[in-house]
């Protein structure tokens, strides 16, 4: 079961059926699927996958993935899941671009890698960040993560696979 996390300014809660307007808010938005790499997708197709978190995610334990909140503002979305581009797990981490800038991003992170430690019992985790994306690319290097390789999607564009640790090396 998903749990409720914490970091010093967010809770990290499982979605509920009230929070598929921020979901689908946060998912419309063109510079949010940029940086995420991701192509805009209709409305419905939004809602439809926010459905499938509630009704087949969380049943079936498929994995993590949370709703982010400041106090009572929602500010963005967290996943810790197994990832098809090596065998582990990656880290998602999306925030509303009012939240950019604030160091809400790297809260995010240290908050997911506690997870997989603790948690998950995971010793590193992955995160897949756009080739253009200096902002997110900066933050990794700060936190440690290293480069394992580049993706390049069919349509040319490169991905940065990256690795860390989910601890302290002793």
């Amino acid at each position: 079961m998903t749990p409720v996390l914490h970091t010093e300014r967010l809770t990290f809660r499982p979605y509920r059926p009230e929070d598929e307007d921020h979901f689908v808010q946060l998912l419309r938005d063109e510079e949010v699927c940029r940086w995420m790499g991701q192509d805009r997708v209709p409305e419905p197709d939004i809602r439809t996958l926010f459905r499938a978190i509630l009704t087949d995610v969380y049943p079936q334990q498929l994995f993590d993935v949370w709703g982010l909140w400041q106090e009572e503002q929602f500010v963005g979305h967290a996943e810790v899941k197994k990832t098809g581009n090596v065998d582990g797990h990656e880290l998602v981490a999306a925030l509303a671009p009012p939240y950019w800038g604030r160091g809400l991003g790297t809260e995010v992170v240290r908050g997911l890698l506690r997870h997989a430690a603790d948690n998950l019992g995971l010793k590193e985790a992955y995160g897949m960040v756009g080739a253009d994306n200096a902002a997110s690319l900066a933050m990794c290097r700060r936190l440690g993560f290293r480069p394992v390789r580049d993706v390049v999607d069919d349509d040319g564009k490169v991905t940065k696979l990256l690795v860390i640790a989910t601890t302290e090396p002793d």
